[in-house]
């Protein structure tokens, strides 16, 4: 399909498909914001409310180059408006309280129990708003006996088994180079808001949604659990693929390639093209029982060719294989900037870099970067004034600490 056609019937008026939604989100670092995020590149109004020091993640570094700005904070934040608020002061909760007021969903990832203890929490402020959608997002869920323990990313991916079996064979435990579990309990959080957002536009109902990391990455693990609980084994495997045989990143005379075969019909394809015609008919319980022995034989073939020969000749032949890719190489692909997954976008202080774009592409209601990660506090006037208050008052709020 081109890409024309697909978005043949486009609409340029909405900001996507959840435009008209207001979010109040009340998060830091990124698995709340990843929550929103999301929502807010699906055309949501979200406004962040930050402590008037800023979200931690504005100084996490890298930096981008020449600038003050985080690119972790210009990723996860684009798309929001930014109002600086102390939580914890009675003209700051006031300011929140009005908010709400207004808001379809309202989305934290304090730790259990903190926005209680001010106030805010979802029996709180679902006296003002009976149809509130409140999203939690935390490290262990906001009940079980593990509840109140601190918990992040990293410690999600060890406590669930996760990094047990991630990295090779006869190597140690190794967490995933991103924030997998965070990334996982944002897109688990804003999927439950949409869920519950349509169970209120149908009943009216508002709703407390629990999402913990830990559930999060549980349930994106290929019922792994469910084989520990049976006592089944779980082995380490590395680059290698436990249902099919053979897969493996393999060294080629340029690079390294990840190829291999999932289908019968495709290892009837391979063992031709490697010179095993008698091995063809190995069904692919007889290719698992024999793994090591054809992991060497693709091991060989793809020794003595280059990555793009081997890329291009399994593509001729329908079979699965990749060039393995640094983020720079990727970074060039034509395809990637088909899709619209790196984005030209001017940041708040003039700099220009290259912001990935949203997953998911809606060919009525596209989405994309609409704007980037707002400056500390940059919305307060505006949001503010919609709320009412007057200028003197303002001034009042940012003396008094409440808005910084």
């Amino acid at each position: 399909m081109k890409k024309e056609a697909f978005f043949e019937e486009v609409r340029t008026d909405l900001t996507g498909p959840l435009s008209g939604v207001l979010v109040i989100e009340a998060t830091t670092t990124w698995a709340g914001p990843m929550a929103g995020c999301i929502l807010a590149d699906f055309g949501a109004r979200v406004i962040k409310i930050e402590h008037p020091t800023g979200d931690v993640t504005r100084n996490i570094p890298p930096m981008v180059p020449g600038s003050q700005l985080s690119i972790f904070n210009e990723t996860v934040n684009r798309n929001k408006e930014s109002l600086t608020v102390d939580l914890r002061s009675a003209q700051g909760k006031a300011i929140v309280l009005k908010l709400v007021e207004k808001a379809d969903l309202f989305i934290e990832n304090f730790r259990p129990g903190t926005l209680p203890e001010w106030g805010l929490g979802y029996h709180d402020l679902r006296k003002l708003k009976p149809d509130l959608v409140y999203v939690s997002v935390s490290g262990f869920g906001q009940f079980g006996p593990l509840s109140e323990r601190v918990g992040y990313d990293p410690l999600a991916q060890n406590y669930t088994g996760w990094a047990a079996l991630n990295g090779e064979p006869d190597g140690g435990p190794i967490k995933a180079p991103t924030f997998l579990a965070d990334d996982l309990g944002g897109l688990h959080g804003a999927m439950a808001a949409m869920a519950a957002l349509r169970h209120r536009d149908q009943t009216g109902e508002g709703q407390h949604v629990d999402v913990s990391l830990v559930d999060s990455i549980m349930f994106q693990s290929n019922g792994l659990a469910s084989l520990g609980a049976m006592g089944l084994p779980t082995p380490r495997m590395g680059n290698q693929f436990s249902i099919a045989a053979p897969v493996n990143n393999y060294t080629c005379t340029d690079g390294n390639v990840f190829a291999g075969v999932l289908l019968d019909s495709h290892w009837q394809q391979l063992a031709g093209e490697i010179g095993q015609d008698q091995l063809k008919d190995l069904s692919g319980s007889e290719r698992l029982a024999r793994r090591d022995e054809l992991d060497s034989m693709l091991a060989e073939y793809c020794s003595l060719r280059s990555v793009d020969d081997i890329v291009l000749r399994f593509a001729e032949l329908g079979l699965p294989a990749t060039r393995v890719n640094t983020p720079a190489e990727i970074a060039k692909e034509p395809h990637i900037h088909a899709r619209d997954m790196l984005i030209p976008t001017q940041l708040s202080d003039g700099s220009n870099i290259p912001l990935v774009g949203p997953a998911a592409k809606f060919s009525r209601t596209p989405i994309t970067v609409r704007r980037p990660a707002p400056s500390l506090g940059q919305d307060n006037d505006l949001i503010l004034s919609e709320l009412g208050y007057s200028d003197a008052e303002q001034a009042s709020l940012r003396e008094g600490g409440a808005i910084g």
